[in-house]
């Protein structure tokens, strides 16, 4: 069994800002295999079902975004999942917008919701789905930035970014994270050639 969750803050102002990437990957995710987030547990919302045969869990925490951990480690304790079998995907603010990077270790960079799953489940030892934001311009500040909505040429271009989001975790759970991560990540250079 996989648990899987999507970070974001929640409230109707938050719904289409960056931080919320992972909130909308979760629901496109979910949408995607007819997994119903309705179910309430551990000041979260969660639906569970199968993807490719797996048993999975989806959350999205209700808490903010810096108390995340409190449910995701709830729940790894409840259903007895190990921390590998944990997917955390996010927005990433080292990654430029539209760049998606799958990792299974490393710190938070500065994610207050990423921190927290960090302090709260004592590892380091769980998947990592980071969608890439990219950096504020000059003189707007990170906390204000990832508030803001997604620019119209951000909406354009978000639809491919949240597929690319599900698209990685199925090919985790069919294939292992080895063989996902060669996949995508990966980058077009201006030759039109992938690169690592």
């Amino acid at each position: 069994m996989y648990l899987i969750a999507g970070l974001g803050n929640p409230g109707q102002q938050y719904q289409k800002t960056r931080h919320n990437m992972g909130f909308l990957a979760l629901q496109a995710l979910a949408r995607r295999h007819q997994i119903i987030i309705e179910k309430r547990k551990f000041k979260s919302h969660y639906g569970s079902g199968e993807i490719l045969q797996e048993k999975v869990i989806l959350l999205t925490p209700l808490t903010y975004m810096n108390l995340s951990g409190l449910a995701v480690a709830s729940f790894l304790r409840y259903f007895q999942i190990p921390s590998e079998n944990l997917m955390v995907i996010y927005d990433e603010l080292d990654l430029p917008w539209g760049r998606m990077r799958l990792t299974n270790k490393g710190g938070a960079a500065g994610h207050k919701g990423l921190q927290s799953i960090l302090d709260q489940i004592k590892t380091r030892e769980f998947i990592r789905i980071r969608l890439g934001i990219g950096r504020p311009p000059e003189r707007i500040p990170a906390e204000s930035y990832v508030l803001e909505p997604f620019s119209n040429q951000e909406k354009k271009e978000l639809p491919l970014l949240i597929d690319q989001a599900s698209e990685a975790v199925e090919v985790i759970i069919e294939q292992g994270l080895t063989a996902a991560m060669n996949r995508f990540n990966v980058r077009e250079s201006k030759t039109g050639v992938l690169e690592k």
